[in-house]
């Protein structure tokens, strides 16, 4: 989930560095979540979460850096829909999380993003979504077999969305990754649950995943904005929607004996554990 230049061994000798008081900033430690897919209508199963990426990266001295916030993927108010839309990349820089994919409706198979949307219900084995490596996992599968009132979980950062195995029961997202780059510890990036009748919908992946579906007609859950989350399958019968992918965030942070930006917008900063953090709910642009 890592990218840039600089490696953990020598993050120590970096901050060394910075104690030199009012030193320019020469690297940022960043957490990069893309937009989650919303979930399928109808049998369907969960949308994937928004691709996750933690690193570092070097800054130069007056570069004007992108923070790009990936917006979630739209519900879709339809009983025919295939595969729901994916979320939306979000970028800082040049380092690109790529937006979740959308949640397979009923007999249709997930979309692929940074995790997979999970396959929809049905009888004939259809395809999950498949997720970015090192961003993310694969959606749930669909066995093929009887279980065509059930949907399939979306992939999460952290795991796999659980396949459908049972008549009438949903199956749960993947589980999201934690980080404490906020300044508290906080779990991103979980998969839609997949959607089922009989009160058998499934909870979304840990990190801001929505739930599935649980009765004949209820919609998805959207997942949880600013987390990347996907949005939960729709239950069993029609009309029963999709929930909408959580949209995506960027945060940055470098320790404070660092010299600050000289320009911010749309960046709310904050400060903890000796460090300076700007984080981007909506896009805008930071300078060193």
């Amino acid at each position: 989930m890592a990218s840039g230049i600089f490696s953990r061994r020598n993050i120590n000798q970096l901050r060394t560095i910075g104690g030199l008081s009012g030193v320019a900033t020469p690297f940022v430690e960043y957490l990069v979540v893309a937009g989650g897919g919303a979930g399928g209508s109808g049998n369907a199963s969960g949308g994937g979460a928004g691709g996750l990426l933690l690193g570092i990266l070097p800054v130069t001295a007056g570069a004007i850096l992108t923070a790009t916030v990936g917006a979630g993927g739209a519900q879709v108010i339809s009983a025919a829909a295939g595969a729901s839309p994916s979320g939306n990349n979000s970028v800082f820089s040049t380092i690109t999380a790529v937006g979740g994919g959308g949640g397979g409706g009923a007999g249709h198979p997930g979309g692929s993003g940074g995790s997979g949307g999970g396959a929809g219900g049905g009888p004939g084995g259809y395809r999950n979504g498949q997720g970015v490596v090192g961003q993310g996992n694969d959606g749930g599968k669909n066995s093929g077999g009887g279980g065509d009132r059930s949907g399939s979980g979306g992939g999460g950062a952290g795991t796999v969305g659980l396949s459908e195995a049972a008549y009438d029961i949903g199956r749960q997202g993947g589980a999201g990754i934690a980080s404490a780059i906020s300044g508290t510890v906080t779990i991103y990036a979980g998969g839609g649950g997949g959607g089922a009748r009989n009160g058998g919908g499934a909870s979304g992946g840990v990190g801001g995943g929505g739930a599935g579906g649980n009765n004949y007609g209820d919609n998805g859950t959207a997942g949880t904005v600013n987390t990347g989350g996907g949005g939960g399958g729709g239950a069993a019968a029609s009309p029963s929607y999709g929930g909408a992918g959580g949209s995506g965030i960027v945060i940055i942070r470098y320790p404070n004996t660092f010299k600050d930006a000289i320009s911010v917008s749309n960046g709310t900063k904050t400060t903890a554990n000796s460090h300076t953090i700007y984080t981007f709910t909506t896009s805008g642009t930071i300078t060193f």
